[in-house]
């Protein structure tokens, strides 16, 4: 049973929050008899733009900054007849960076900079994070092509991508936010691509698990955008191109700027590659992929209390689908080595897929004082995703069209009060789709064709409390109340628990979680012709029903001298676990399944600059991922009931070491190795025997340098040593998947004023 894949405007506009817009920045400053320091300047600056703020102290030395974009800051204090201070700060979401400054007493003439120690992990968070900057993107090997998902796998546990769809923790039901807004998408890995070109974004913050109530429910990752936004530019452009094998191209052109209060950033791309997809052999046939998009930021500070913000994007992509050109293969031919069974004949098909996403996100972002802060967010998402076949696929032609609709918005209420941080507000949208499936015989017996409009919505309200007892502690509390309706009618209360506890002196962060999540189905009603398909064919359709997933999780963040160990341990026990099986050459349904049971360890290390040149990262992660028939819900054979049995993107061992080092004459390199132990075998026996494939190791390249300020050059290299394995052999997009070969291309970039 191993092939099953795991693989609009509203009329009454529904609001709420998944996570925080803008973060904040607390702290108390003390003079050398730990007496409150009054009217201190303070100022935070983002260390990779011009934004900056200020602010002085009150009679007890507090101060407070509140719609911090999340990212890294410098924070400086200074004070009459004291040593002015600074101190590195990282902002997350849903954390509130509580720092501490102990100023010493100026001598005569004395002007000295005192750096305090970076703050580089939260330590009043239960969610593991990683937080991606854009230079890392820029450096990584492969990492800021538009289609590339590296900046998520190189750096964080558990991810990976496999028949050409990013799995994390076990499942691909993941959220893109921009900016702690949601872009809703119900539908099962849609799309192939990020949601963002990695070139537009500023930081990545990816969470993975123990999410507060404030985060929605998508289990397995959420990736939260903060976008270039003009501040780190001063009337910029930025000109990349690139050339290498595979005649592959990916180009970008951007401009921004900032005054004291607006800010912009637009950028148009371009892509092209005869090496799209992952190919079913070794070689590369009819894989060609191209695409093209644009992406806007705009900030308006109408005063100091008000913000305006807007991101707008435009993505389209479109891939050949490879195929095995060779009859005589274990895809193609009823052979010994298949048990006389072709495994996923591909040898007739010219199938392609077509993409294209538009996103409009507006937020208004209030500051009643210093402690209160409202933010209101409409938002309009368009996705489409559509299969073609060719008409003369052979032995049926399938396609698949669909468009989903979405409009809708968040409103999130902020409050600092005594030892809470409460957090309250409302999220939801209606959703409108457009399906048409069909088949085709490549006899012309028994044409098959249906077109199946669906609309729905979802609507919830959450409520989440941080409380700090004592200051090395801090309890959450919150709950999560979801309505969806669609093809079905469900609801569904979600209670979520954490806690952390900061070890005084040595800043070590131990965290625990438990809580339930509701993930709301796509929407698919299919009837009529296809379903008397499917019934000629002992196959039939169930209701979908909402995955429903219950979460536990514990782990450990210790710092050591700028290095960042973490560690966690988690459990996802799911009911309807989301999946998808396919029919014929690549219509892939969504299905649910009866249980998921998900397990694993993980760890990553981050290095500060080692000699100021160098700096590594690691993330492993030892993982079980398994389920259980019988299907619940959507494409199913009716087979009954079974034991656990491995999902077939299960790995056991998945492990990322990769740095960059500053070299000399303003050069730098960077590289990732990658490890994976296998992924499950859905055909145990010839030619690989085993419950999973073989293992398979990577390593990747990059050379850059830079001729002065305006332009720069850099040599990338992908799988340097060309080590070709099956990753995967469950059916989509062609059947069997090979890892990508040896891809080796060069990028320029330049930079002018306007």
């Amino acid at each position: 049973m191993r092939i099953f894949r795991t693989s609009l405007f509203a009329t009454c506009l529904t609001l709420a929050a998944y996570a925080s817009v803008v973060g904040s920045v607390r702290g108390v400053i003390h003079d050398p008899q730990h007496r409150p320091v009054e009217n201190a300047m303070v100022m935070l600056k983002a260390k990779s733009s011009d934004w900056s703020t200020t602010a002085n102290s009150d009679a007890n030395g507090n101060f407070n900054f509140n719609a911090v974009p999340l990212g890294e800051y410098v924070v400086t204090v200074a004070g009459r007849g004291f040593v002015q201070t600074q101190q590195n700060v990282v902002v997350l979401s849903s954390t509130q960076p509580v720092l501490h400054f102990a100023l010493n007493v100026a001598g005569p003439n004395e002007m000295i900079n005192v750096s305090g120690n970076p703050e580089v992990a939260p330590t009043d968070s239960s969610t593991p994070t990683t937080l991606v900057d854009r230079l890392e993107i820029a450096r990584t090997p492969g990492a800021a092509r538009s289609n590339s998902m590296a900046m998520i796998t190189d750096f964080v546990p558990g991810a990976y991508v496999t028949h050409d769809q990013l799995h994390i923790r076990g499942g691909h039901q993941t959220s893109w936010l921009v900016d702690g807004v949601p872009v809703p998408n119900t539908n099962i890995a849609s799309n192939l691509g990020p949601q963002f070109d990695p070139k537009d974004i500023d930081y990545l913050e990816v969470s993975r698990g123990s999410y507060g109530a404030e985060f929605g429910d998508r289990t397995y990752g959420v990736f939260n955008v903060v976008p270039r936004t003009g501040f780190e530019r001063n009337r910029q452009a930025e000109l990349v191109l690139s050339a290498g094998n595979f005649y592959q191209t990916n180009d970008q052109f951007s401009l921004g700027s900032h005054t004291a209060r607006f800010a912009y950033y637009a950028s148009v791309n371009g892509n092209r590659s005869n090496l799209g997809l992952q190919t079913p052999v070794s070689q590369v046939v009819h894989d060609a992929a191209n695409g093209y998009g644009g992406f806007g930021s705009f900030i308006f500070n109408v005063d100091p209390s008000n913000q305006l913000r807007l991101v707008t994007s435009l993505r389209k992509d479109y891939y050949q689908i490879p195929y095995d050109p060779f009859p005589n293969d274990i895809e193609n031919a009823p052979i010994a080595a298949n048990g006389f069974s072709a495994q996923y004949p591909s040898i007739g098909l010219r199938d392609g897929n077509h993409e294209s996403d538009a996103l409009a996100n507006f937020s208004w972002v209030h500051t009643f004082n210093s402690k209160v802060l409202l933010t209101v967010s409409p938002f309009y998402h368009r996705n489409g995703a559509n299969y073609d076949s060719s008409p003369a696929d052979f032995d049926l032609a399938t396609t698949d069209q669909h468009t989903s609709t979405y409009a809708g918005g968040q409103v999130s209420f902020s409050a600092n009060v005594a030892r809470n941080n409460l957090q309250a507000g409302f999220y939801g949208f209606h959703q409108q789709d457009s399906q048409f499936f069909g088949i085709i015989y490549s006899d012309g017996s028994n044409p098959l064709a249906e077109s199946d409009p669906a609309s729905g919505g979802l609507e919830t309200f959450f409520i989440d409390d941080k409380f700090k007892p004592l200051s090395w502690l801090t309890l959450s509390a919150g709950i999560r109340p979801t309505h969806f309706s669609g093809g079905t009618t469900e609801n569904a209360i979600s209670p979520r628990f954490g806690a952390a506890l900061n070890i005084p002196r040595l800043n070590w962060t131990f965290r625990a979680f438990y809580g339930h999540y509701y993930q709301a189905p796509p929407l698919l009603t299919v009837g009529g012709s296809l379903e008397q398909f499917c019934t000629m064919n002992s196959c039939g359709f169930l209701p979908l029903q909402g995955e429903r997933d219950e979460e536990h999780q514990f782990g450990v963040t210790i710092p050591y001298r700028g290095w960042v160990l973490d560690v966690d341990n988690f459990q996802t026990n799911a009911h309807n676990f989301f999946d998808h099986s396919c029919i014929g050459s690549g219509l892939c349904l969504p299905i649910t399944i009866d249980r998921a049971k998900i397990r694993g360890w993980e760890l990553t290390l981050r290095s500060p600059r080692i000699a100021h040149r160098a700096q590594i990262h690691l993330a492993y992660s030892n993982q079980i991922a398994e389920g259980k028939l019988p299907i619940t819900g959507g494409l199913t054979n009716f087979s009954p009931p079974t034991d656990l049995f491995p999902l077939d993107h299960d790995q056991r061992n998945t492990l990322n070491l990769g740095g960059d080092v500053t070299l000399p004459w303003r050069a730098y390199a960077s590289t990732n190795i990658y490890y994976g132990s296998g992924f499950s075998n859905a055909f145990p026996g010839q030619p690989y025997p085993g419950d999973h494939l073989p293992p398979h190791t990577t390593f990747d390249l990059t050379f850059g340098k830079d001729f002065g300020e305006r332009f720069s050059a850099s040599l990338n290299a992908l799988n340097v040593a060309n080590r070709r394995v099956n990753l995967d052999n469950s059916q989509t997009f062609g059947g069997f998947h090979w890892n990508n070969p040896r891809e080796v291309y060069v990028e320029l970039r330049y930079c002018f004023h306007y």
